[in-house]
């Protein structure tokens, strides 16, 4: 199995809308993958509560394949593409790791 983490952070405001907002959007966009890019075992996504720390990521992926040819062709999907140009828009940093378990 591959388990693909991302972390991203988000800029204050984007394209019209607040942070908290992007937020909701985007992550609506990633759990909505499942079911429509083949491949994806398990997708988790998680956004920062106010307790957390102010220097901790906004949101977490954690999404898990079978192959790496699995992930290969969640990356390069259409829908996931669509995330990707949404988070290139409104996303100040991110942070990724892949690994096989």
């Amino acid at each position: 199995m591959i388990k693909h983490v991302v972390m991203w952070t988000f800029k204050d405001h984007a394209e019209g809308a607040t942070k908290q907002e992007n937020i909701v959007k985007f992550t609506t966009m990633l759990t909505s993958l499942v079911g429509v890019v083949p491949g994806i075992e398990l997708l988790e996504v998680g956004a920062k509560q106010a307790a957390s720390p102010a220097d901790n990521y906004d949101v977490v992926l954690i999404t898990e394949f079978k192959t790496w040819v699995d992930l290969q062709a969640y990356a390069v999907h259409p829908e996931h593409q669509k995330v990707v140009t949404f988070a290139k828009q409104v996303v100040s940093g991110r942070a990724a790791v892949d690994y096989e378990f």
